[in-house]
């Protein structure tokens, strides 16, 4: 599923296209000036979007075999919910309509 297919997927489920737009791009930017400025974004039953420094280190260079200094950097690492793997893993079933990610209710005694 690409963006386009995920806004038209949002607007069927919840008005217009334009407000499925607005809504899509909004989460998106937010997720993203967050992880940038160093912070973790945690979606409870859907995963963890965290930020990681990667130190340099020495690599070599597959081509010539030669020692090269490889530069630290910064990467997003996606740590998937329980709930999330549960459902992809086919240990749950997929709920035939609703948020498929949503807590269930407690249930009372």
């Amino acid at each position: 599923m690409n963006k386009a297919q995920l806004i038209a997927a949002v607007a069927a489920r919840s008005g217009t296209r334009a407000e499925a737009v607005r809504a899509v791009e909004t989460v998106f930017d937010v997720i993203v000036r967050t992880v940038a400025s160093g912070e973790a974004v945690s979606v409870t039953g859907f995963g963890t979007l965290v930020p990681r420094h990667i130190p340099a280190r020495q690599g070599h260079s597959p081509q010539t075999g030669q020692k090269i200094t490889i530069s630290a950097c910064r990467v997003v690492r996606f740590r998937p919910g329980v709930r999330f793997q549960d459902l992809v893993s086919g240990r749950r079933p997929m709920p035939q309509s609703g948020n498929c990610i949503q807590k269930d209710p407690q249930r009372r005694p």
